[in-house]
């Protein structure tokens, strides 16, 4: 078999090797996940509780291991990498919470006996993840689709094998059954191969393009639940408030995670006034502040790489293409003297007037909008095929209420970064931001499906519906 490699996008150092499943391999893999399927779905919900706690004891003991994989591999610090264990630590909990309240059995008495309603599982889910937060993001994913009694066939992003595979043994030591949950590696084609096979569902993270292409090759297999959860071109609104505290809002939401978060906001939304004028000023003398480095280096870096070499080429393009239809740079995105080519500064641009595509450009590049009026803001930060997220910096009520109402977005925040989520909340988006199936809390709505049931003990009681309406 062919050899998949994951490198340190900081260093260019190997971080892993394995082989590239193909699709024989992967089919195979399948049809380990259907045979094991019937018995654990069959199995008590608490059984399977049980085994997502291992799973979580595992991680818990392995924490500060798995963190130093995530980062090898993305180049993000250990700061956020550690957060990311916790973040998967964590869902265990919040999921099983969620399965009991979203996907477990009720009952209510009725004259003729009860009724009843329980959720099944689908089948075996196949589950892409992405290569930003290559554990969290599947992870909201698996833990749900195995405590509904689906079982899993996992294929991580082809530039984060390793901490795919570090899940993929956590699960292992957890001692789920043979088949339960398996993990295929590859890029492309084995993807292809995975998504063309049996499934009975496909649980993505991933980009707007991935997304649309998903929606159209499962059109006409309506019997695969699709749960997409995809990028945006993220707003923010700066209207009034302190200067300082407001940048901050602001290199938050489009910085963090060298701006390799779907949530990200893209696009600084502010008045034209002498206001707008000083905040744009604050947030470029902000981000000239930010640390830049690798993941290991003392003291920590607030950012790395991006994930790529070739990721970072693609951003200086797109950046330049705004450049050329008339935005303004605040801010050069260029990379950084002394360290490999996937590291780059955050770079701000001034694009008020201009006509600029309406697309996600996944690195720490803002797009400064000025308006003369809060209606222009309104209808600024709704002109996007998106609707991730969105966030309003303002100490007025009034806005905040109106800004909230009108946003079409799926999470609005106020004062607040637009990346900050509550995985005790649902997580998803509208139009090209997903398919109105969101995850986090919610995900237990697309792992299983409902079933309503009319029950009673005997046949009794029936043929009485019917005295009187009978001939003979």
């Amino acid at each position: 078999m062919s050899q998949l490699q994951s490198f340190d996008p900081a260093s260019g150092a190997l971080v892993w090797e394995g082989e590239i499943a193909d699709a024989e391999a992967v089919n195979a893999a399948l049809a380990r996940a259907h045979a094991a399927f019937p018995a654990w779905a069959a199995l008590p919900v608490a059984a399977r509780v049980e085994a997502a706690q291992r799973f979580k004891a595992v991680l818990e003991s392995r924490k500060d291991a798995i963190a130093e994989v995530i980062s090898r591999e993305t180049g993000k610090p250990l700061w956020e990498t550690r957060t990311e264990l916790a973040s998967m630590i964590g869902k265990v909990g919040i999921s099983i919470a969620s399965q009991a309240e979203r996907a477990g059995e009720k009952r209510q008495d009725m004259p003729f006996g009860a009724a009843v309603l329980r959720h099944r599982p689908h089948g075996v889910m196949a589950v892409l993840g992405p290569f930003n937060f290559p554990g969290h993001l599947p992870n909201g994913h698996i833990v749900p689709a195995l405590l509904a009694g689906n079982t899993v066939v996992f294929k991580p992003s082809e530039m984060t094998p390793a901490t795919g595979q570090a899940m993929a043994d956590a699960w292992a030591e957890a001692g789920l059954p043979d088949g339960v949950f398996q993990i295929v590696h590859g890029a492309r084609a084995t993807g292809e191969a995975l998504v063309a096979a049996h499934i009975d569902g496909l649980l993505f993270t991933g980009s707007a393009g991935a997304g649309a292409h998903f929606r159209r090759i499962f059109a006409d297999r309506p019997d695969v639940i699709l749960a997409l959860e995809l990028g945006g071109n993220n707003p923010l609104v700066v209207w009034d408030g302190d200067l300082d505290e407001a940048a901050s809002v602001v290199v938050q939401s489009s910085f963090i995670t060298t701006g390799q978060r779907c949530s990200c906001a893209r696009r600084l939304i502010v008045p034209d006034t002498d206001f707008g004028t000083a905040l744009v000023d604050a947030v470029a003398a902000l981000a000239d502040r930010v640390t830049i480095g690798e993941w290991h280096e003392t003291p920590e870096p607030w950012f790395g790489p991006l994930i790529s070499v070739q990721a970072a080429e693609a951003a200086k393009a797109r950046f330049a293409e705004l450049v050329e239809r008339g935005a303004t740079v605040i801010r050069a995105f260029e990379g950084v003297q002394g360290r490999s080519g996937a590291f780059v500064t955050p770079g701000i641009l001034d694009v008020t007037g201009v006509d600029v595509p309406d697309e996600e450009i996944f690195a720490p590049i803002v797009q400064v909008t000025r308006v003369p009026d809060f209606d222009a803001a309104m209808a600024a930060a709704n002109a996007t095929r998106f609707g991730l997220s969105a966030g309003l910096v303002s100490g007025d009520d009034a806005l905040w209420d109106r800004f909230v109402l009108e946003s079409r977005a799926g999470v609005v925040n106020r004062n607040r970064p637009t990346t900050g989520a509550a995985g005790s909340m649902p997580f998803g988006g509208l139009g090209d931001s997903g398919n109105h199936r969101p995850s986090a809390y919610y995900a237990a709505d697309y792992c299983a499906y409902p079933v309503a049931s009319f029950e009673a003990e005997t046949v009794a009681g029936n043929s009485g519906a019917l005295t009187g309406k009978l001939s003979g």
